[in-house]
């Protein structure tokens, strides 16, 4: 093989890392001895403790309702690597790789002895196996949201990076059920298993996912992500929009289905008249939207109104009512999944969603400010 396709296929074959100056690579399987990640290019002398990271971990660890599985995993990270004491006792960047770690301690791989050569309908199984000629059935190993942990972990140190910035996460709809708007509050989030802005649509979401949960089944969601404080520039024109880096992201996430940003889809529907985010200019002589159905962002660039996103989750894939497939040799099958696993997978999914927010905004900061340096100012005060 000539010497530049091997050089091609070492440098841009692997996809595992995700990110351009903020660059994170994952590693891990879901049944392996742990899961970890680098995390390439941190400025220096950021303060940064494993608590910094543990308490976006706490959101996505499993095992904390009966409405996720029941997988006991602490979740405990260990920075190895890209810190040291400032002299004063606090833990600061170095500028080097910061190398994160989390250990397995609850794996059950005998759980999937009996489909270790089946391939589970809507499941990665025959897909890698069509790739690489093996697949790791413990889980799904690469395949599995285990590896997401690592995504939370190096996000937290993303969100120190863009300091100003906050990023929030909700779960808008499970199943066919969608919170009311009306009575959407951010502080009723944190009151829930589910991450739902909506009180009384928690209440009736514990009784149908029960209901799901009990039958062996499965369902969907729908996580809306809002990041505030983002300053007008961010993202870069044609190949580099912040809407497509944040698409690709989100996109990235296991069982992800769709994203849009803004209104999205029900742009379809709009007029040019009702579409358009007019401005007029506020008290402080700078421009004020009066409406966000670009979700912040245009012709792939930061307006400096919140950036939103939401993404579709399909169903886990792993449930106990039987369904049809075939295995390895060819052979028609009967199977269902044992077991532990998230009835609503989309739950977990909304720290997810909110760590690959950080991940693209931190990105897009860096590489901002390396291509105009300090912030602009507005047209008009030149």
């Amino acid at each position: 093989m000539p010497t530049a396709v091997l050089a091609f296929r070492k440098a841009f074959m692997s996809h595992n890392t995700f990110g351009h100056l903020f660059r994170v690579t994952t590693y891990g399987e879901s049944h392996g001895a742990a899961i970890g990640c680098i995390v390439d290019g941190v400025p220096p002398l950021i303060p940064l403790a494993p608590e910094d990271l543990q308490v976006w971990l706490e959101k996505r660890r499993p095992g904390q309702s009966r409405f996720t599985t029941q997988r006991q995993e602490p979740d405990q990270v260990k920075i190895l690597s890209g810190v040291m004491d400032d002299g004063s006792g606090t833990m600061v960047t170095t500028g080097t790789s910061i190398g994160l770690l989390i250990d397995n301690v609850d794996q059950r791989s005998k759980d999937y002895g009996e489909i270790a050569k089946s391939y589970r309908p809507g499941h990665a199984d025959f897909t890698y196996d069509a790739k690489y000629g093996i697949r790791d059935y413990r889980g799904g190993g690469r395949s599995s949201a285990r590896e997401t942990a690592m995504r939370v972990a190096a996000a937290g140190i993303a969100r120190k990076i863009i300091s100003g910035v906050t990023i929030r996460g909700a779960l808008v709809q499970m199943g066919p059920h969608k919170v009311d708007r009306s009575r959407f509050d951010w502080n009723e989030v944190n009151n829930n298993p589910f991450f739902c802005p909506d009180a009384k649509a928690a209440v009736d979401w514990e009784a149908y996912l029960d209901g799901v949960r009990k039958a062996g089944s499965s369902c969907g969601a729908v996580i809306e992500l809002v990041a505030e404080g983002v300053p007008a520039g961010w993202g870069a024109p044609i190949y580099g929009k912040l809407d497509a880096e944040l698409a690709s992201a989100l996109m990235s996430i296991n069982a992800v289905k769709g994203v849009e940003i803004g209104d999205g889809m029900a742009s379809a529907a709009l007029s040019g008249e009702d579409n358009a985010d007019e401005m007029r200019m506020g008290a402080d002589g700078r421009p004020v939207f009066l409406s966000n159905h670009a979700g912040g962002i245009l012709g792939g660039i930061s307006t400096g109104q919140p950036v939103v996103a939401r993404f579709a989750v399909k169903p886990t894939s792993s449930i106990l009512t039987p369904r049809l497939s075939v295995d390895r040799t060819g052979a028609e099958v009967e199977l269902r999944t044992k077991g532990r696993h998230d009835p609503c997978v989309g739950i977990r999914g909304v720290p997810v969603g909110e760590a690959m927010m950080a991940i693209v905004l931190a990105d897009a900061m860096m590489r901002h400010r390396a291509q105009v340096g300090v912030p602009r100012a507005w047209p008009f005060e030149q």
